[in-house]
């Protein structure tokens, strides 16, 4: 093996434009250091990047917009998810976020969900939701809603937060489910590399 000094590589004919190929179909080619394209870095990472779940069944009011305590993380690159107290994400990096979220909701009782609304708010208002509607014919005790968008944040003061509602004409008990081994509560985003 030999190394190989120089300064600068061009085409050896059109100086500026063409194809320089480098290695051959089948062959790994190791980079040292940063790959630019004119000065600036090429590639990037999608971080910030969270993860979490909710550990335990979270009870919650019917016919109310309940904000999800996703309390385990799996994952936070950068510390910006607070499981603690807020429950929220607020990235420190501007840019295009892709976020999710499901919940679990679940009921005692069969027949009796109406609508289940799961939905992510950006600063408090609702920037991405979705909804199973039951009314005409009622959904069983335990039912699975998800939604997931891109959403732009501005690094700073943003914040992101996973809240549900469910509607039911019976039962005593209303919860988001959670537990320790399984993502049925879940949320999570991660920066998008533009």
């Amino acid at each position: 093996m030999s190394d190989l000094f120089v300064d600068n590589i061009k085409h050896q004919s059109s100086q500026g434009s063409g194809t320089i190929t480098i290695g051959a179909s089948g062959e790994t080619i190791n980079v040292v250091g940063t790959l630019q394209n004119n000065g600036s870095a090429v590639g990037g990472a999608n971080t910030p990047a969270f993860f979490a779940r909710l550990s335990a069944s979270q009870n919650v009011t019917n016919n109310a917009s309940v904000k999800a305590q996703c309390n385990t993380e799996i994952l936070d690159t950068d510390n910006c998810y607070d499981n603690v107290t807020n429950y929220r994400f607020t990235p420190n990096v501007a840019g295009k976020y892709f976020v999710f979220g499901q919940i679990g909701m679940n009921t005692n009782t069969n027949n009796s969900v109406q609508l289940a609304i799961v939905g992510i708010k950006k600063n408090g208002t609702t920037v991405q939701y979705n909804q199973f509607d039951f009314r005409t014919n009622y959904a069983g005790q335990q039912n699975m809603v998800m939604t997931h968008g891109i959403v732009d944040m501005d690094g700073t003061t943003d914040y992101l937060e996973l809240f549900g509602e469910i509607y039911v004409v019976a039962g005593s008990t209303y919860q988001f489910g959670g537990s320790a081994s399984n993502n049925s509560t879940s949320f999570g985003a991660y920066k998008i590399i533009e």
